[in-house]
């Protein structure tokens, strides 16, 4: 049957099912690759999640993936029925991984339009080999072989009925969400995972793949299936479960008289006795059973088929028997729905359009006419203003993503990384539900997995090592998060032997970093470790597979540097290494302070902006090679002056005639001189266009309320 209908419409909503059980797939299994074995409730569910890419695959046709899915799907059926001892865990963790691993692969060609010709005989004959191996020396003796796990192709889904003694018959009612896509595509899946067991299977409506129009009838009026099979109703429930597209599951087990009578589904003529005494109502209910009575009313036809679970008891009222009726419908609201990113991406640039529209009505030059009234003006002004505050908040929130699944990736490469060079190393997260816009998600998943890998690497010594240091065995990484002012921290940490001073500077003096006539002792800690961040640097004598080359933290600061953000390197010789990443939580609309200095407009971030000053003449410092520095309170600051530095004209040349903006960034502090300041507003962020030079200090540029463009100042480049 898979022949006769197309894939196409069915082809996003099968990659995105199958990414979330990836994904929750990974981090089930990772949670538990320190336990000596997997707990029962996690090999359910890996085997219903090995069970449902199976199903689907074989809907799509994917032959390789469908197969490797069901040689793991063996592995954990075996593992669900026999409970053998003496499972080596480590070594199904991997092959999990790896199974998850060459189905993601295969996934990501789909979504480029590549073929899916990954070669799987590898990984099955693994499996396989994996599989007799637990067989023979783990299964206990007084256990019986569970029956063997078979994949056959469907060929048709109505199968000749051959009931037996052992046969049992259910009719079985499916209610989805309303907000369900492809409704009758998950109705397709239910049937394909019921065929394995059914004797006999029917469904209605029967043609859910060529018509589309079945999957409005599926959710208006739910999904009937009749079942004859060998099972009890906790296997259909194994196999059929309330999920995200499933809302409700009934299974009512029947006769075989009233199996055959198809799909009727209601109970007519039903009432409930609450009156007469209990042995009253099994007196009548023995009667009916000697003698055969059914009493069934004819159904209306005009009346809709009434499906289980939508009775309920209305109170009795003075004087009239308790009946049944059919209660009514509940509007439902979508919990949850999916958007393409692209999307997400143009209504924010509508909602940055939109900031600076407000800019330009509010800041219009005609509206400072004297003897104009605007207090209607303004009251709705003020309207707009809130309506546009909260319409960023909002968009802002949809964007949001929580770091989760990026941690998630980075316990995989900790495993994976620490397995490989034979350490023993425990990950820890603290923090993952921080949530980042998702562009900055996109940003800082490279640079992490370098910092990571770093630590496993570089940080943490073998196990030799620790043991001749007197340290614990188990080596670790801690990767954490949180946000404060703004901002959002994501550090890096682990118990190693942290970097060596003297072997960075020296590798620095051989490169010629340093400065002549400095002496070592006059550079920082912090000045020391931030040489590892340049292009080239490496202080490892052999190149690994991991690291060694002189490329990866060069590669992090750049990445950081796009987004407005920095890296904080801070270490103990001998106790560890901690690289904090300092990042906005989102980088479309700032509040920012808007300044002039000569005819040009500038702006910057009102979080590093610490005080507004003004001073005189006799508080600047010049010194003879033209830097200036000036005395704020007893403390020296250095003085950028902003016209100076761009060469512009017309900028005002005397300190007193203008305003001293102190900055400060990662515990510097340095001082910027501009003509006036204009105000605080909400910026919208905009890239400097590529064919203009890169300018150190400028981040980006916006538009105005008056229609000029002012530029953004990095204070980060300001400072440094």
């Amino acid at each position: 049957m898979a022949e006769e209908f197309s894939t196409d419409g069915m082809l996003d909503i099968y990659l995105f099912e199958n990414e979330q059980l990836l994904e929750q797939l990974q981090e089930r299994v990772l949670d538990q690759k320190d336990a000596d074995c997997f707990d029962e409730d996690s090999i359910n569910e890996i085997f219903r999640t090995m069970h449902t890419i199976k199903g689907s695959s074989g809907i799509m046709m994917f032959d390789n993936i469908t197969a490797v899915s069901h040689k793991l799907e063996d592995v954990f059926f075996y593992l669900r029925e026999s409970h053998p001892e003496n499972v080596p865990h480590l070594e199904l963790v991997e092959h999990v991984l790896e199974v998850e691993d060459f189905i993601s692969n295969e996934m990501e060609k789909i979504r480029n339009g590549d073929p899916v010709d990954g070669d799987a005989s590898g990984i099955i004959a693994g499996l396989d080999k994996f599989l007799e191996m637990i067989k023979n020396g783990g299964t206990r003796g007084d256990v019986e072989e569970p029956p063997v796990n078979v994949h056959e192709e469907p060929k048709q889904f109505y199968i000749a009925p051959v009931a037996t003694s052992a046969s049992r018959f259910y009719k079985i009612y499916l209610t989805f969400y309303p907000e369900t896509e492809m409704a009758n595509v998950h109705a397709y899946k239910t049937v394909y995972a019921l065929k394995e067991i059914a004797e006999d299977l029917l469904y209605s409506p029967e043609d859910i793949i060529s018509d589309e129009k079945s999957a409005e009838i599926i959710l208006e009026e739910g999904f009937r299936i009749l079942l004859q099979a060998q099972c009890t109703e906790e296997d259909i429930r194994q196999l059929i479960g309330v999920g995200y597209d499933i809302k409700k599951v009934d299974v009512f087990e029947c006769k075989a008289e009233e199996f055959l009578q198809g799909f009727d589904f209601g109970e007519h003529n039903v009432q409930i006795d609450l009156e007469s005494s209990v042995e009253t109502i099994e007196s009548k209910a023995q009667e009916n059973a000697e003698e055969g009575e059914e009493k069934v009313e004819e159904k209306k036809p005009e009346k809709p088929r009434i499906a289980p679970g939508d009775f309920v008891i209305k109170s009795k009222e003075p004087g009239k028997q308790k009946r049944l009726a059919k209660d009514k419908p509940k509007a439902e609201k979508a919990s949850f729905i999916s958007v393409n990113v692209s999307k997400m991406d143009q209504l924010m640039e509508l909602i940055g359009e939109l900031v600076i529209a407000e800019s330009v009505v509010l800041q219009n030059p005609d509206l400072k006419v004297p003897g104009l009234n605007l207090n209607s003006f303004n009251k709705a002004a003020a309207q707009l203003s809130k309506i546009s505050t909260d319409l960023q908040n909002v968009i802002m929130s949809m964007r949001m993503v929580s770091l989760t699944n990026t941690f998630q990736k980075m316990n995989r490469i900790v495993f994976d990384v620490s397995r490989k060079l034979g350490k023993d190393i425990e990950f820890e997260m603290i923090g993952e539900n921080t949530e980042v816009d998702k562009n900055i998600i996109e940003h800082i998943s490279d640079p992490l997995m370098h910092l990571v890998r770093n630590a496993v690497d570089h940080g943490i010594e073998t196990n030799k090592e620790r043991a001749e240091s007197g340290k614990p065995d188990k080596g670790k990484v801690t990767l954490s998060a949180k946000t404060e002012a703004g901002k959002v921290w994501i550090s890096v940490e682990d118990n190693g032997k942290g970097l060596d001073r003297e072997k960075i500077l020296a590798k620095a003096r051989k490169q010629g970093l340093l400065d002549d006539g400095k002496v070592d002792s006059a550079y920082t800690d912090k000045e020391v470790y931030q040489f590892i961040t340049l292009p080239g640097f490496s202080t490892n004598e052999q190149v690994t597979e991991y690291s060694g080359r002189g490329v990866g933290m060069d590669v992090v600061v750049q990445n950081i540097q796009k987004i407005g953000g920095t890296l904080d390197i801070e270490s103990t010789q001998g106790f560890g290494s901690s690289m904090s990443l300092k990042i906005p939580l989102t980088l479309a609309i700032i509040d920012g302070i808007v300044m002039e200095t000569g005819s040009s407009a500038f702006v910057l971030e009102t979080g590093v902006i610490k005080e507004f000053v003004r001073v005189k003449e006799d508080m600047m410092v010049h010194e003879p090679n033209g830097d200036e520095y000036v005395m704020i309170r007893g403390e020296c600051f250095p003085v950028i002056w902003l016209g100076k530095r761009y060469g512009m004209t017309n900028y005002t040349e005397s300190v007193e005639d203008g305003v001293m903006l102190i900055l400060e960034v990662e515990e510097k502090k340095i001082c910027v001189f501009v003509d006036k300041l204009i105000g605080e507003q909400e910026i919208v962020v905009k890239p400097i266009p590529s064919y203009i030079k890169k300018v150190r200090g400028l981040s980006g540029c916006t538009q105005l309320g008056d229609g000029s463009i002012a530029l953004i100042l990095d204070a980060a480049g300001l400072i440094e």
